[in-house]
């Protein structure tokens, strides 16, 4: 597998480790930061690369950076040749996963908004096994922080040390991944991850004001199963649905599509990845990668 060697810092190609901000600065000290997990698959017949929804990444971005109130953050134009000029200079031979991160760089107390800095780095990732089995996964005893607390639509780091303690839980008591719940007692989503659950040939995912993330991936499946012909429901789920779903299955820029096997010890439906869920995957890595001519508009060629 290929390694990062390079790493794009404030617009400056410098050695992998040698990026670096003061281990006081507001970022470290308070989390303040935002970033996008972006990916570039490689196409297996052209063998070249494309940026999957970058456009979509870096306008949630400047979402964040206003929310957070960043002073003079990196323009869009900035961050997206930043993300390229990561993918260039490491030159990677097979698929990328792409870290983009703003971050209050300087020293000072917790209201500080700047000055701010940035990096894109180009990682290598595997795959995960369980796209082929499933997941076993827990609903969590931790909440999933709502938007009058920290706004989830916000992808702030801090955000993630909630998902990170479900997270650590779940592995603990044997589970691969979490599921959370808000504080209406709804199902929200997973640590990094949107949650669908098939019920009589509909899919179904918590609406955006169960406190989920606005993920890309979540509406690029949204979309992908309009055009399968799959009826679509945003709304309240219940946990207990769950239990009773035929399907359900996980996405996001890390997990992909990542099906669920069981839930709290119960098999969901057979226990295996169905057929909604495979259509879904299979839909998905088609338009990643581009062996499909639907929504070129998608793939920027690195």
């Amino acid at each position: 597998m290929w390694q990062a060697h390079t790493i794009i810092h404030n617009g400056t190609p410098m050695p992998f480790g040698e990026a670096k901000v003061h281990a006081l600065s507001v970022a470290v000290a308070y989390g303040v930061g935002v970033f996008e997990g972006i990916r570039a698959y490689m196409n297996p017949g052209s063998g070249k690369l494309a940026v999957f929804r970058l456009e979509e990444h870096l306008r949630r971005l400047d979402q964040g950076m206003k929310v957070m109130r960043f002073d003079d953050p990196p323009s869009r134009d900035t961050l997206r040749q930043g993300v390229l000029d990561a993918l260039r200079a490491n030159a990677p031979d097979e698929d990328a996963y792409i870290r983009l991160q703003v971050v209050v760089e300087g020293i000072g107390p917790m209201p500080t908004t700047g000055p701010v800095g940035w990096i894109a780095a180009a990682l290598p990732r595997e795959r995960s096994d369980k796209l082929k089995t499933g997941l076993s996964v827990g609903v969590s005893s931790w909440t999933r922080l709502p938007d009058n607390s920290m706004p989830p639509r916000v992808k702030a780091t801090a955000n993630y040390h909630a998902g990170r303690l479900a997270n650590l839980q779940a592995k603990a008591d044997g589970y691969d991944t979490a599921l959370l719940m808000n504080t209406r007692g709804k199902m929200s989503e997973a640590p990094g991850a949107c949650l669908f659950a098939v019920r009589d040939g509909r899919l179904i995912t918590p609406g955006a004001t169960n406190d989920i993330l606005e993920s890309v991936t979540r509406a690029t499946v949204l979309e992908l199963a309009g055009e399968l012909g799959i009826p679509t429901e945003e709304r309240d789920l219940d946990r207990t649905e769950l239990y009773v779903a035929d399907e359900a299955f996980l996405c996001g820029t890390g997990q992909e599509v990542a099906p669920i096997a069981r839930i709290d010890k119960l098999p969901v439906g057979g226990g295996a990845p169905g057929e909604i869920t495979r259509a879904i995957q299979a839909a998905y890595e088609a338009v990643v990668r581009g062996t499909t001519n639907a929504h070129p508009e998608w793939r920027t060629p690195v």
